[in-house]
């Protein structure tokens, strides 16, 4: 972090906080889908949760270049 994380606008200390959150949830899901226990979920669900992590990636590299701008 540099010298301009100090002096954040409010909303981007919320872009930071939805980073965070965001990857924390991402985390978990992922620890789910490679755990022994994803294999006793039905197999459309499977499908549901794969994507769902897919889009959650996705989402959190946006959120990573956004807070790349900031610290730009």
């Amino acid at each position: 972090m540099n010298n301009s994380m100090k002096n954040l606008e409010p909303h981007q200390y919320r872009v930071l906080n939805e980073r965070a959150e965001l990857r924390d949830k991402l985390e978990k899901l992922l620890a789910f889908i490679n755990s022994p226990a994803f294999s006793n979920v039905e197999l459309a669900e499977q499908k549901r949760l794969r994507h769902q992590a897919d889009c959650m990636g996705e989402y959190l590299n946006i959120l990573n270049e956004r807070v790349a701008a900031i610290d730009a």
